[in-house]
């Protein structure tokens, strides 16, 4: 840059000592007696000397254009930096920034600086100054400015995705149930493979008071496939609120997620819960907490009472509300901290004008139905005991239901039939008894995969060291049902009729084993004996059905 402003003043210097030659020469005899006396050779001598001059101008301004078209090329590679390079700044500006920067400064000595140097850089050239510590410097600055980034991985039981501020997380979940199911018995299903579940869906947080929930069933066949979807405002852990759809709070069974259930399908006590046809859920909302640490756990709630596949019939809704308690949670004993105990009732209505029926007697691995289902009209009531002992690898676990449902006014219309009448009531009872016991020592968790030590493979459970073969546990049920409907005779002269007697009841025995190759793979293998003891809704004599079946699940 330089360079180039003393080139242009010399050129400056040159032309104006040219002028002043060139008017020497060409200035009137009669003005100067000495140069009236100049010879020819002088005049010719000093033409030559201007021609020369010329030529060194013309030479200068070749020059010149050539200094030009560089700087040119060197605003062009200036330009290319700047799309990689946060800032252009003239060479004044940097001097102002290197003043703390010695390695800086000397790249613009100040003392080769004069006036017209300043002119001419500022009004005409852009000096680019990129140095490593300068683009350093505008990284940090970018980086600071920039939003922290969303930070995702795995919690030990599903990935997540959480925001940079951690108020709102998100983790996908499922489970797939692939079962083989193998009868013998008259009159029993055929041998098949099923896909049981095949549940996928969406958990997570949003701040420290929300929790959220949709989970979706692709293997359901009848009704919604929507199984989970709801909200839970956590005020307090005493106080929170809940609604949308989901399991109904009934029982100790109905709060046993599918993946973590001992056998392969429910007790006989099941077929008693709310919602039943429903996966026992239904819209609805409830209020529940935890007193004391968990020490109380309650539950209060209104739902739909026709599960999510059907809207309620009725003005009233179903009514539900359960108590949990662990009376020695706190305490240090080992033999008491893990008992619990509690009850649930529930009340609700039925319809008769809209085809209500009693409930469904199909036992859960679906051998056969043991009892007629019908009409019914007027108040059900739900009423349930429970316990569960948790000791080490031991678990013991115990539950009574007890069902009523009424028959107000649904006798028949027909001729020589029962008119409106009330008949008696239905009433069903169903109970289980289940004990598991770990023989690779895992703990048993009272709702939860135990913790495999050593699996077989996959990755390692959390925890967990080494390989091995998994964790291997043992099984064994008593489940029985009850159900009576009494018989009456209406000898009026307007509506005679008798209404038959059903009593019947049917047992069931079940040995498992189950194998956890690591802690999100079950395999499951239950052998029953379904005592059927009266003859059943679908003509078969009492008689006994051996049932075989086999889970394969996995789970994310």
């Amino acid at each position: 840059m330089r360079s180039l402003t003393k080139l242009l003043m010399l050129l400056a210097m040159f032309v104006a000592a040219s002028s002043f030659i060139f008017a020497q020469s060409s200035e009137p005899a009669a003005t100067s007696g000495a140069s009236a006396a100049a010879s020819k050779a002088e005049v010719d001598q000093l033409r030559s000397e201007v021609a020369a001059q010329h030529q060194t101008i013309e030479e200068l301004k070749a020059l010149v254009q050539k200094l030009a078209e560089a700087q040119e090329k060197t605003a062009s590679v200036a330009k290319e930096l700047t799309k990689e390079s946060p800032e252009i700044k003239p060479v004044a500006d940097h001097a102002v920034e290197a003043q703390g920067h010695p390695a800086e400064a000397q790249v613009q000595p100040a003392a080769a600086t004069t006036a017209t140097d300043a002119h001419l850089t500022n009004a005409v050239m852009r000096d680019v100054v990129v140095t490593p510590d300068l683009m350093a410097e505008q990284a940090a600055e970018a980086g600071a400015k920039k939003e922290p980034p969303l930070t995702a991985g795995w919690n030990g039981e599903h990935f997540f995705i959480r925001s940079p501020d951690g108020q709102f997380s998100i983790s996908p979940y499922g489970y797939v149930d692939n079962d083989y199911r193998a009868y013998q018995g008259d009159g029993a299903p055929a041998d098949t493979f099923l896909v049981r579940r095949a549940r996928f869906g969406f958990q997570g947080n949003y701040g420290s008071h929300f929790d959220f929930a949709l989970l979706t069933d692709a293997a359901s066949t009848t009704g919604s496939v929507v199984r989970d979807v709801y909200l839970n405002v956590r005020l307090r852990p005493e106080f929170q609120f809940q609604a949308g759809q989901f399991k109904v709070p009934f029982a100790q069974e109905t709060g046993i997620g599918a993946t973590n259930l001992d056998f392969v399908e429910r007790g006989f006590q099941s077929m008693l819960y709310p919602s039943a046809a429903s996966a026992f859920r239904s819209p609805g909302a409830a209020i529940h907490g935890d007193i004391d640490g968990g020490v109380l756990q309650y539950w209060v709630g209104g739902f739909n009472g026709k599960g999510y596949a059907t809207a309620n019939t009725t003005n009233q809704p179903e009514v539900i509300g359960r108590l949990r308690l662990y009376p020695w949670r706190k305490s240090n004993s080992t033999w008491l901290k893990d008992l619990a105990f509690g009850g649930s009732a529930d009340f609700a209505r039925s319809r008769g004008l809209s085809g209500d029926l009693s409930f469904a007697s199909a036992i859960p691995d679906g051998a056969y139905s043991f009892f007629p289902q019908f009409a019914i009209n007027g108040p059900i009531e739900r009423y349930n005991g429970e316990f569960t002992y948790l000791k080490s690898r031991f678990a013991l676990r115990g539950e009574y239901d007890q069902l009523n449902m009424f028959r107000r006014n649904v006798g028949s219309e027909q001729e020589g039939g029962l008119g409106f009448l009330s008949l008696p009531g239905i009433t069903a009872k169903a109970w289980d008894i289940s004990t598991t016991y770990l023989l690779t020592g895992e703990k048993r968790p009272e709702n939860g995969t135990p913790r495999v030590k050593h699996p077989l493979f996959g990755p390692d459970t959390p925890g967990g060291k080494g390989r091995g073969l998994g964790a291997w546990e043992l099984a064994f049920r008593f489940t029985g049902i009850q159900a009576n409907e009494p018989g009456a005779n209406y000898l009026n002269y307007y509506t005679p009729g008798y209404v038959p007697s059903f009593d019947y009841h049917t047992f069931e025995y079940t040995a498992g084993i189950n194998w956890y190759p690591n802690y999100w793979v079950k395999y499951m293998v239950n052998v029953a004996v379904d005592q059927l003891k009266e003859p059943s809704t679908i003509g078969a004599v009492p008689q006994n059905y051996y049932v075989v079946l086999q889970r394969l699940q996995f789970r994310f």
